[in-house]
């Protein structure tokens, strides 16, 4: 997987994404921990995500559409400076003290606004940086990356916030904004195939992905995937707080989940990629780590418990993910990756809604036992239902090259 680091473009675009990867969790962790100070609510806290993810729900098919269409480096540049001014300006009313939670709100929507534009052409922008035959590691190391902001971001996030408070942390992501900005300026992928001007509808990028008899069933597990992880964002605030510690312990729930994604995808990625039936035994395990958590008795076994969620959940992710992409024409890929982030990021925002909703009702634990379900339930799915040799053993129906055989249907 390394080796795909001689390419100086994706060694670029990955430090950037990381940056920006991890100045992202500085946000997160800092919003879910003012919201709850400010209102001691997990379901506000639940509504907070909602306003940040519910931009991917919504401009999901244009967001694709203009993946495809136009630059998609200059696309992410645009995107990436207008994230550090709403975050920056975010972090100037925190310092001032002049924050409420409906600014917090309203600042996380526009954030989602332009974090909806940014998906589709940040994963699109991967196959266009390395050759074909690499694609599969480098999305593997870009989910490392992301992952190691996870682990790293919301500790770091968390000793920003207790030493100089919750205005420096969103600072810290207004700068790692700006950062990415800069280092995009530097990356040259290869030219772009793009798509002719044309529908931008929901449907219409729906029945092209029907055309990919494995698409279904992987955006199915990234839905799982995506809802499973929600109580990452949503409830690790009231659970540190219930272990008897302080809201920002959060940070080191959330790093432990990072770390067990990041340990996972660094020793056992090529290992995973030669077994059948991974990505449903991923999603398993993410499910049990999370039953965990549910169940821990304090912090210490709560952090094993993430750990072991994160570790299924990057190994899915990233099986998941990079099959779509394999079996995808380049034209079609910001489409198709919008649906992926209408899949992860879109469904986020039921997932926190339900996940502090029900943690109000009847406590963070009965929360995250629920939330586990999406996961076991499709891993029980795609082993009774689907043929693990179309989802796992590298069956490419269509190629870029548009030269591979077809796969048998599901």
């Amino acid at each position: 997987m390394l080796e795909v680091l001689k390419n100086v473009d994706l060694r670029r675009y990955m430090v950037g994404n990381t940056l920006s990867s991890m100045g992202t969790w500085f946000q997160n962790l800092a919003a879910a921990i003012l919201v709850f100070r400010l209102t001691g609510s997990t379901l506000l806290v639940g509504v907070v995500n909602f306003a940040m993810f519910s931009g991917a729900l919504i401009l999901a098919p244009w967001a694709g559409s203009a993946a495809d269409r136009f630059d998609r480096r200059r696309l992410l540049l645009v995107n990436q400076v207008a994230a550090a001014v709403i975050v920056g300006c975010l972090a100037a009313v925190v310092i001032a003290g002049r924050e409420t939670t409906l600014i917090v709100m309203v600042a996380s929507a526009l954030l989602g606004l332009t974090f909806a534009f940014t998906v589709p052409a940040l994963l699109a922008l991967v196959p266009l940086l390395v050759p074909r035959e690499d694609l599969e590691s480098a999305v593997a190391l870009n989910a490392v990356t992301f992952n190691l902001a996870r682990a790293v971001g919301p500790v770091l996030a968390a000793l920003v916030v207790e030493q100089w408070g919750v205005g420096a942390a969103f600072a810290v992501n207004a700068v790692s904004f700006a950062a990415f900005a800069v280092v995009l300026r530097k990356v040259r992928p290869r030219e772009q195939v793009r798509a002719h001007a044309g529908r931008s509808r929901l449907r219409d990028s729906i029945a092209a992905v029907r055309e990919i008899p494995v698409a279904i069933p992987l955006l199915v597990s990234v839905v799982a995937v995506s809802l499973t992880s929600d109580p990452v964002n949503t409830l690790t605030p009231e659970f540190a707080v219930g272990a008897g510690g302080s809201d920002t312990m959060a940070g080191w729930l959330v790093g432990a989940f990072g770390l067990g994604a990041t340990i996972s995808s660094v020793t056992l990625a090529g290992w995973l990629r030669r077994r059948q039936r991974v990505l449903a035994g991923a999603l398993a395990v993410e499910a049990a780590g999370i039953i965990v958590l549910a169940l821990a008795p304090g912090m210490i076994i709560a952090s094993l418990g993430m750990a072991l969620a994160g570790a299924g959940f990057i190994t899915a992710l990233a099986r998941a993910t990079a099959r779509i992409q394999l079996e995808v024409p380049e034209e079609m890929q910001g489409r198709v990756m919008a649906l992926w982030s209408l899949a992860f990021v879109g469904t986020r925002p039921f997932g926190s809604l339900i996940d502090g909703a029900l943690a109000d009702a009847f406590g963070v634990r009965t929360a995250a036992l629920v939330l586990a379900a999406p996961a076991l339930l499709t891993a029980l799915w795609l082993i009774r239902r689907v043929h693990p040799r179309l989802i796992d053993a590298g069956v490419i129906t269509t190629g870029a090259a548009g030269t591979d055989a077809p796969a048998p249907k599901p």
